[in-house]
């Protein structure tokens, strides 16, 4: 894919972010307890952190296309998923063990910096 359509993604991740985050914030705010709740915040927060870094990595490529930013957006957009959505399902589902899977989409975040820190050379 190209930076137009990473910086698409990151874009409707952002628009997404802020959905979440106010659902968060006036829907749960009553509903939560106080670790469900910083849960739930540490999901978004990293949510849009990835969404402005997808923004960049769409922008880089379109300066420079490359594999490994291609890779590093798909990392990326993985460790969204599965980082910030297992903990939107912990804190609203209270089962513990959808924090099992939350380590998998960090790793994904993890690579996709490291993919993005690589790629800097190359530009």
């Amino acid at each position: 894919m190209n930076g137009s359509v990473w910086i698409s993604v990151g874009a409707a991740f952002g628009g997404l972010g802020v959905v979440i985050g106010a659902f968060g914030a006036h829907a749960l705010k009553n509903r939560l307890d106080e670790y469900a709740m910083s849960v739930f915040k540490t999901g978004v927060e990293y949510h849009f952190y990835h969404a402005l870094a997808l923004i960049v990595v769409g922008v880089l490529m379109l300066i420079k296309p490359s594999a490994m930013l291609g890779w590093s957006a798909l990392a990326f957009t993985v460790g969204i998923i599965i980082f910030s959505g297992s903990l939107y399902a912990l804190a609203l589902s209270g089962i513990k063990v959808l924090g099992a899977i939350t380590p998998i989409g960090g790793v994904a975040l993890i690579a996709g910096w490291v993919l993005l820190a690589a790629s800097a050379h190359k530009l």
